[in-house]
């Protein structure tokens, strides 16, 4: 019997591409079951493809801007717009990501994040009336400091002297507030994890090392975001450190909340909201879904994670595709069975060609699939 059949992956990070991933799996699972009606569902919990992702649900345009990236190099970033609902789709990863980075780029003490400011005021320049920004994969650790400064928001030491780099907050002591502080009707922020800017949750110890940052640099960062956060409570009235995902992305989310007064919002959820996913499921008699790595995360509130649980809780078969699978019980998160490439060849060879053995693992699961539950390997 021919299934309809949803596939509905995150990126394989460093790899695939959520929609380069999609392509594979619906290739290998067409191979075996050629009848089957498939739909291809890439998507983004607010890190890197959240653009292409969202701006493909929406139907929005691709428009670049002229900015600087995480080191304040020079570049031209993508972003989108969709003139009929007044929507821009900003991707932070775009222009400070993770992945823009060279090979042996400086320490994150010298990165911020003063580029984004440039797509912000290029959307509200076409008359945006709701953007929606995803800020995951970022190459910084600043708390939205540099973001705040491209905006007109100045920063001040004691003896009123400027503060320009984030890594010298510590001696901040008062802030200017500009005149232009709300720059659309509704700015919603997409966030991968619900960490608060500071302790031992916050962004600089969960995140920092990823970025870059030593054990040794974390009473650093730590002091200047501590600092960031007292002076603006004080003179805003509002402790927006404490809030949930103010920690996401080196603290860009409490940036976004501070100085742009944006609402935080699970990027997963956001997603699923504009790409009617609810509906979509109602549709499928199966659904396909993976990343990079199936582990213990992906069952605390991922997007992955979470497309399986919404089919556990609707009675789907869910099956689980990554490049390796740790996690313990994947049964439990609502995976109906979950494996990984390193099942097929080794993880150098995975890495190598990825696309090809998503195909190949899409393959032989199409192949044992009988329109049925599979019991875990």
């Amino acid at each position: 019997m021919a299934l309809q059949v949803l596939i509905v992956p995150d990126k394989f990070k460093g790899t695939l591409t959520a929609a380069e991933a999609a392509a594979a799996m619906a290739r290998g699972w067409r191979r075996e079951r050629p009848a089957d009606g498939l739909e291809l569902l890439p998507m983004s919990d607010g890190g890197d493809g959240f653009g292409e992702v969202m701006s493909a649900a929406l139907n929005a345009r691709v428009k670049t801007v002229q900015t600087v990236d995480s080191l304040g190099q020079p570049c031209t970033a993508q972003w989108w717009w969709h003139a009929a609902t007044g929507t821009a789709i900003i991707e932070s990863a775009k222009i400070m990501g993770l992945a823009q980075l060279p090979a042996g780029a400086p320490h994150p003490f010298e990165r911020d994040t003063f580029g984004l400011g440039a797509a912000v005021r290029a959307a509200a320049a076409v008359g945006a009336r709701r953007c929606l920004v995803g800020i995951g994969g970022s190459a910084t650790n600043d708390g939205g400091f540099g973001l705040a400064r491209s905006l007109d928001w100045e920063f001040f030491d004691r003896a009123g002297a400027p503060i320009t780099r984030w890594p010298e907050l510590h001696r901040l002591h008062s802030l200017q507030v500009p005149r232009r502080k709300h720059w659309f009707p509704s700015l919603i922020v997409a966030v991968d994890v619900r960490n608060r800017l500071l302790g031992a949750r916050g962004c600089t110890r969960v995140y920092g090392p990823q970025k870059g940052l030593l054990p040794e640099d974390f009473a650093a960062a730590e002091r200047c975001l501590r600092r960031l956060a007292t002076v603006t409570r004080r003179q805003l009235g509002r402790d927006y450190a404490i809030e949930p995902g103010s920690g996401a992305a080196g603290g860009l989310g409490f940036g976004f909340r501070c100085f742009l007064g944006a609402r935080l919002e699970p990027g997963f959820e956001l997603f699923a909201h504009h790409a009617g996913l609810a509906r979509r499921l109602r549709a499928a008699d199966l659904v396909l879904t993976g990343e990079g790595a199936i582990d213990k995360s992906t069952l605390m509130g991922k997007g992955v994670g979470q497309v399986a649980d919404w089919c556990r809780r609707r009675g789907i078969p869910c099956l689980g595709l990554a490049g390796a699978v740790t996690a313990r019980h994947p049964a439990k998160g609502g995976f109906t069975q979950a494996r990984g490439l390193v099942d097929l060849t080794t993880l150098e060879e995975a890495k190598a060609r990825p696309a090809h053995w998503l195909t190949e693992l899409a393959r032989e699961m199409g192949r044992s699939f009988v329109g049925g539950p599979i019991a875990n390997h």
